[in-house]
């Protein structure tokens, strides 16, 4: 029902979210094309980098240095219906970002995101010195030839969860200390969905705080959508968007559970590209309802259907885990996660 409701809802609104600025319909595209409709053709030109020149990929990403021997999974690129999306111009963005500091805000998939982006940066110019370090929750890459700063902040619920002295765990949905951290960058991309789906000992809350109310739990998207709207209203009253550019990447899609693949409902041994999808991520909804009703211009960069169709892009045993742990969730770098970043670079103009 919930889910019924708030697609009529969008629906009746009139508008179309797919590569449109929500609040006031201004387009995202270039040249009247809208790069997020498309789809993925073979080309032997891609990969855009080799991934063994950036050591700094963290293990779970590197797909082949894990041992993946099939590689038709790094051959697909882009392409939008009605344009071509430019290809990548490290030397140029870096121009656009000098003395510029970009952020990324969430989980393990803006981390995904983040290495992705620094990865093509240095296979660009692999003999320009590049700083990297870790200060609390934040990773810094820094390339001092172009000073150029590209920042990884790991909130993967965007709103709290404090320790009581009691030892309890508290997601405290109206609460947002982390501002401070981000409010005065010059481009922020947020996410945030992964960790909201887990449970058990995976769940890093023991109670929910809610205004004056406590509770153990609820609906994983009635929360969601309150942490969204509290992260909303903060990016609202404090960040000023003349200066900020902010971006908040759509649901990257999982396949742990997708009846689109034919044998399977998982992404193990999958090597090509999905000839179709099915079903519509509610968690999408929710994220286009609250971005709607916002006051600043913040943009969704909306890769969840063209990344459904890249199940074959997914570590599946050639992440961390190995077969222990499959996943197929995150991305393999080199892979579809740059062309994410190929979106956002031809989005920042």
């Amino acid at each position: 029902m919930f889910s019924l409701l708030l697609l009529l809802s969008i629906l009746l609104s009139n508008y179309n979210v797919y590569g449109k600025l929500i609040n006031d319909f201004n387009q995202l595209e270039i040249n009247s094309c809208d790069l997020f409709k498309g789809n993925w053709v073979y080309d032997d030109d891609y990969p855009l980098y080799n991934s063994s020149i950036c050591p700094f990929i963290e293990k779970q990403f590197d797909c082949l240095k894990n041992g993946r021997v099939d590689k038709d999974y790094l051959k697909y690129r882009w392409q939008p219906k009605e344009c071509n999306l430019p290809r990548f111009d490290a030397t140029e963005f870096q121009k656009k970002l000098k003395g510029k500091q970009m952020m990324f805000v969430g989980d393990s998939i803006s981390l995904n995101q983040w290495q992705s982006l620094t990865c093509m940066l240095h296979a660009a110019d692999p003999q320009a010195k590049y700083i990297s370090k870790r200060i609390g929750g934040t990773s810094i890459f820094t390339f001092p030839k172009y000073n150029t700063s590209y920042l990884m902040y790991r909130n993967a619920f965007l709103v709290d969860i404090k320790t009581e002295n009691n030892g309890a765990r508290v997601l405290e949905l109206d609460s947002l200390s982390s501002a401070a951290q981000w409010k005065e960058m010059d481009v922020l991309i947020f996410d945030s969905w992964h960790w909201w789906l887990h449970t058990g000992r995976k769940q890093p809350w023991d109670f929910v705080q809610d205004v004056n109310s406590t509770y153990k739990d609820a609906p994983r998207l009635t929360l969601y959508e309150k942490a969204l709207n509290t992260w909303a209203k903060r990016v609202d009253s404090e960040v000023d968007t003349t200066k900020t550019k902010i971006f908040f990447q759509g649901i990257s899609p999982d396949h742990d559970n997708n009846p689109g693949i034919s044998g399977s409902n998982r992404c193990q041994g999958v090597t090509q590209p999905l000839k179709s999808t099915i079903g519509v991520h509610e968690e999408e909804l929710v994220l286009e309802k609250v971005l709607k009703g916002m006051n600043k211009s913040v943009y969704l960069l909306n890769i969840t259907n063209l990344s459904q169709y890249r199940a074959d892009g997914h570590p599946s045993v050639f992440g961390h885990g190995g077969h222990r742990d499959l996943d197929c969730t995150h991305w393999c770098l080199a892979g579809v996660v740059d062309t994410w970043n190929l979106l956002l670079s031809a989005l920042l103009g």
